[in-house]
């Protein structure tokens, strides 16, 4: 069974930058792909953002190109999700998972362990 919990949360102002970092265990993250996804109050959960097993493919989000960056640490068993420019739309409860197969997908059904979500506000 994998474990996941997600850190780093937290109420940012508009502009302002947070990193979330999500840390497995109990399996063999190296050979997981994983992904974060995000779900605001009244909305369906969504894509934010993917990586493979190694780190080199990534898959963003149209909403989130250019200003998230999703990168791992096999060697600490943790994927982070370092998020800039934030906007009042990007207030959700950010969500990492893993799949078990290496490469990154932008479908939720494609991920098997879900962790219990960290909570990102974004207001002045």
């Amino acid at each position: 069974q994998v474990q996941l919990v997600e850190s780093g949360g937290g109420l940012v102002q508009p502009g302002g930058s947070l990193r979330l970092s999500c840390a497995a265990s109990g399996g063999t993250f190296s050979s997981y792909g994983m992904g974060w996804f995000r779900q605001a109050p009244g909305k369906e959960r969504e894509f934010a953002a993917a990586i493979s097993w190694g780190g080199g493919t990534t898959l963003y989000a149209d909403s989130v190109q250019g200003r998230y960056t999703i990168s791992r640490d096999n060697a600490k068993n943790t994927v982070y999700l370092q998020m800039n420019s934030l906007k009042p739309e990007d207030a959700a409860v950010y969500y990492c998972a893993a799949r078990l197969r290496v490469g990154p997908s932008r479908n939720e059904d494609d991920y098997v362990y879900w962790g219990q979500g960290t909570q990102v506000s974004v207001s002045s």
